[in-house]
């Protein structure tokens, strides 16, 4: 290999349609005592692996992209990075499916030989993700974790959006902030033919809602602009303690998720237990405008700061794609290597 090509090795995943690109070798160890100040590291002094992976030629902004990184827990056996078109979320439920299930079918994590319920630790810059994993037939085949406790931090909120008019929204934690927005009441029926619409609709919600909105965490202090809106569907009953809903996520800039989103549905289980309107041990499955579902189930109540939260866990899979190795030329005028080369190993491990 010449001197100024570096060599990324890659596991692309997807869940809910949601594609994951899996980093798992050709980057150098970053400093920082947890995987939260890699992140952050990561987000100052290295920003340039995201845009990479993130940008044409070699990606594209719907995509994610999650770096295997060194753990810190002591019951973590890896950690990972999360980063999307809006930057470094702290959590993300698809990102956790995705990467759990690169790192058990590659062999970083042993998978049970018999098929079974299999538990995983893994730590993401919010803290430790507890994982239950389904194995058959030597293969993944369904992925439970639970992450950040979700609350509510406001309800109420409403902002005038040009085009638009005035848009009503609740503002909830789950491992981000998210703004949640009755769909129904601007029109939408969060189906496949309004993508285009829900995401123009999106971008300009977020652009006028993010002034004087929160941006601080109560334990994880800053943590940037508001990323996430969350359309929500009318509320269907499957049966006793069961309900379905169609739902969409936009990430801003530009982006309206393949997948409902893991990290929506908590989200959204966060907000009908704030009204009553569901309770621990009952779910919510959520329906991307694409049809693709995430199971979400309430768990117990917990503590945030001064808000109460909720616990819950979100079900999916995650299919692999592609084991890749990809070569980043540093002299190529496409390649922004001002914070990148120092990020990058020098060979492939």
């Amino acid at each position: 290999m010449r001197s100024r090509e570096r060599t990324l090795e890659l596991i692309d995943t997807q869940s809910g349609g949601d594609v994951s690109r899996i980093v798992v070798a050709g980057v150098e160890p970053l400093p920082g005592g947890t995987v939260l100040a890699k992140a952050r590291y990561l987000e100052r002094e290295g920003d340039g692996l995201r845009r990479l992976l993130l940008s044409e030629p070699y990606g594209d902004p719907a995509m994610s992209v999650d770096l295997v990184v060194e753990p810190s827990h002591p019951q973590a056996q890896a950690g990972y990075i999360i980063m999307e078109a809006m930057g470094y979320p702290l959590y993300s439920g698809s990102n956790t499916i995705c990467t759990v299930t690169a790192l058990l079918a590659s062999g970083a994590i042993p998978m049970r030989p018999d098929d079974g319920l299999q538990n995983v630790v893994l730590e993401s810059p919010a803290g430790p993700a507890r994982i239950s994993v389904r194995v058959g037939d030597g293969r993944v085949t369904s992925v439970t974790t639970q992450g950040e406790p979700a609350f509510v931090a406001d309800v109420g909120l409403h902002v005038d959006v040009p085009h638009y008019g005035d848009v009503r929204f609740a503002l909830v934690w789950s491992g981000a902030y998210y703004a949640l927005i009755d769909a129904a009441r601007h029109g939408f029926g969060v189906t496949a033919q309004e993508q285009i619409a829900l995401t123009a609709f999106g971008d300009a919600f977020v652009r006028a809602a993010r002034p004087g909105l929160r941006q601080v965490h109560p334990e994880l202090g800053h943590v940037g602009p508001l990323p996430f809106a969350h359309f929500m569907g009318p509320l269907r009953e499957l049966g006793p303690g069961r309900w379905e809903s169609a739902s969409a996520t936009y990430v801003h800039p530009g982006v309206l998720c393949r997948s409902p989103t893991g990290t929506g549905t908590s989200a959204r289980l966060a907000l009908l237990a704030h009204r009553g309107q569901i309770r621990e041990g009952q779910s919510l499955e959520t329906i991307s405008p694409r049809g693709n579902r995430f199971v979400g189930t309430v768990g117990a109540t917990a503590q945030v700061g001064d808000y109460p939260a909720l616990q819950s866990t979100i079900t999916g899979s995650a299919r692999l794609m592609a084991r890749s190795q990809v070569t980043v030329d540093l002299d190529d005028p496409l390649v922004d290597a001002s914070d990148l080369e120092h990020v990058l190993s020098a060979q492939a491990r």
